[in-house]
């Protein structure tokens, strides 16, 4: 062959390729489209049985014409946390099964027949009809669906005129002596492999792979023993796409992705392994026979029809071998805990409502204590700042209003059933107390990142202001104590304290507001550090005046008069002995440091 004849041979191959990439690009697009997201919906609920999962796979990639893009849709599920691993991993193997119904589509080229009828069922014969249906739907069609009809018959016919120009291109090849013998070295079994699994990752499509080895079937003799190891290679080469859409994937996105490459690796070795020791010693007749499209199409699917059924047990080791490539850390684990629904808060219990009720008082405890928890790692931040414990904060800070809003839908559940006066209390209450822990969790995450604004820009409170703050947040950190306390226990007594302390906290925070005033009117210290002490001293009364409200709502549950404000105000206006010397106690605990100006 001359330079001329090459270069027109390589341009057709490459023109017919590419046109053969992108009209498969187009159809897959056209039938995501058409079917309007509904398929991601369908397979996130239909994949908890693995059988079914893995049917939906063979038919949503059968569909999509692209085991890549379905394993790609796979992997975006995953990583929004709409589907599991477990889930994922029958789709995939389903997947690679449905992705063999492409190179039957392909094998129609292969028909060959002076009957005028089944020559019609070519490509060659019908696709330029559908090429003129497909742009008059997506040119003149006012539709969305009669659009994406119209791209569908056009990435059809795109590909399909594709396939044929590849097989024209190397029309002539049957003649040149030296591709038979490139040829020849693909019957090297590992030669043919890594070819298969090169070319795939190339142009990221086995059925590309495959539907240029059948191109070249139609016009160059190529036999079994070639086409095998090629096809087996191109199973392992398609992974890649999977690979580089979860690059920007969560972990599990990424996990997703290797159980697809492990799936394939371990098909393509052990098929590769046990097939080509078997043939050593049997030696097969039929390796050296010309195989045609419809032939290179049935080990495709043979090889798949095989294997994935015999994995479908056995996906859980998938899922393990995907867990131990990546493993999950602590902070996954915390980002696992906080995705998932408060166990306790199960609705099979709302068909008994004090029981039902009781379950969610103590999954408000738990929301208590991790507010607690916040506040605490918050404070710590203010001294010494450190970037692991300000990650804690804000995850506890999140995990909190995640149980304001199952806890606060389950209580309305509960609400909607008939209860006695008590428990209908009880359940105001709660309502009302998960309100104001969740408001304390934000305080303390205000606190967070006001230490860490502090220790980006160099500042800390001098020593008399950071002496004072330290007794201020004692103070906040012992109501915030009693409220819990009392809280859990409903214990109407320890509940009466926490006024008193309150009222305290009010005066603490006027006073170290009147001590700031006077240090920054002798210069000994900076209006940015009066800006962080009233911030994070704000955060403190408001955190106080919050336990108050708790307190309250435990107290007047106990009274069966449930009315805060009122309460509240009877008690600040009353102001009786107890009381007074519950103040006075306090006052004493938390006296500020004598100073002199």
């Amino acid at each position: 062959m001359d330079s001329l004849e090459v270069f027109t041979l390589i341009a057709g191959l490459v023109g017919g390729l590419a046109m053969f990439l992108y009209g498969m690009n187009v159809m897959s697009g056209g039938l995501t489209k058409a079917a309007g997201g509904k398929l991601e919906s369908v397979l996130a609920k239909v994949t908890e049985h693995p059988f079914i999962a893995y049917l939906f796979g063979v038919g949503v990639t059968a569909l999509v014409q692209s085991s890549s893009a379905s394993t790609v849709m796979v992997v975006g599920l995953v990583n929004s946390g709409i589907m599991t691993l477990k889930q994922a991993v029958n789709v995939i193997l389903g997947a690679n099964l449905g992705t063999t119904f492409t190179a039957w589509l392909l094998s129609l080229n292969a028909i060959s027949s002076d009957n005028f009828l089944i020559n019609l069922l070519k490509p060659r014969s019908f696709t330029p009809f559908l090429a003129l249906i497909g742009i008059g739907l997506y040119m003149f069609a006012k539709s969305d669906k009669k659009k994406n009809v119209g791209t569908i018959l056009l990435g059809f016919s795109v590909l399909m005129f594709g396939m044929s120009t590849m097989s024209d291109a190397v029309s002539p090849l049957k003649d040149v002596e030296g591709f038979k013998a490139v040829l020849t070295t693909f019957s090297n079994p590992l030669i043919g492999f890594l070819v298969g699994i090169i070319f795939t990752m190339v142009i990221q499509s086995s059925a590309g792979t495959i539907g240029v080895l059948q191109a070249l079937s139609l016009s160059v003799k190529i036999d079994y023993g070639i086409a095998i190891p090629v096809v087996v290679g191109a199973e392992v080469g398609t992974c890649i796409t999977a690979i580089l859409s979860s690059l920007g994937a969560n972990k599990n996105g990424k996990r997703t992705a290797l159980m697809h490459l492990f799936f394939n690796v371990i098909k393509a070795s052990t098929f590769m392994i046990l097939f080509y020791a078997i043939n050593a010693v049997v030696h097969f007749a039929f390796m050296e026979d010309q195989i045609g499209m419809v032939g290179i199409a049935g080990i495709h699917t043979l090889i798949n029809l095989v294997a994935t059924p015999l994995m479908l047990p056995f996906s859980g080791l998938l899922v393990s071998m995907a867990l131990k490539a990546i493993p999950i850390d602590d902070r996954e684990k915390k980002e696992q805990e906080e995705q998932q629904g408060i166990r306790t808060l199960d609705p099979r219990f709302l068909s008994n409502p004090p029981f039902a009720l009781e379950q969610a008082r103590q999954a408000a405890i738990a929301m208590a204590n991790m507010s607690k928890e916040a506040l605490d790692k918050a404070i710590g931040l203010i001294d010494k700042f450190d970037d692991e414990a300000a990650a804690d904060v804000d995850y506890l800070e999140r995990k909190v209003d995640k149980y304001e809003d199952q806890l606060g839908t389950y209580l309305m559940q509960i609400n909607a059933h008939h209860l006695g006066v008590k428990d209908s209390h009880t359940l105001s209450v709660l309502l009302h107390c998960i309100t104001d822990y969740e408001r304390i969790s934000d305080h303390a995450l205000n606190i967070m990142q006001k230490a860490k604004n502090m220790s980006d820009n160099s500042r800390s409170f001098s020593p008399k202001a950071q002496s004072e703050m330290e007794i201020f947040a004692s103070a906040v950190q012992e109501i915030m104590d009693l409220s819990i306390r009392s809280f859990e226990n409903q214990d109407v007594e320890l509940a009466k304290m926490i006024e008193p302390l309150e009222e305290t906290i009010d005066g603490i925070h006027t006073e170290i507001k009147r001590r700031h005033v006077r240090r920054l009117r002798k210069g000994k210290c900076t209006i940015e550090q009066g800006f962080d002490l009233s911030d994070i001293g704000t955060d403190y009364e408001r955190i106080a005046d919050h336990c108050s409200n708790i307190a309250v709502g435990i107290i007047e549950v106990d009274e069966d008069a449930y009315d805060a404000h009122g309460y509240i105000e009877q008690l600040k206006a009353d102001k009786g002995e107890g009381f007074e010397k519950a103040v006075e106690f306090y006052q004493n605990k938390y006296l500020l440091p004598a100073v002199k100006f």
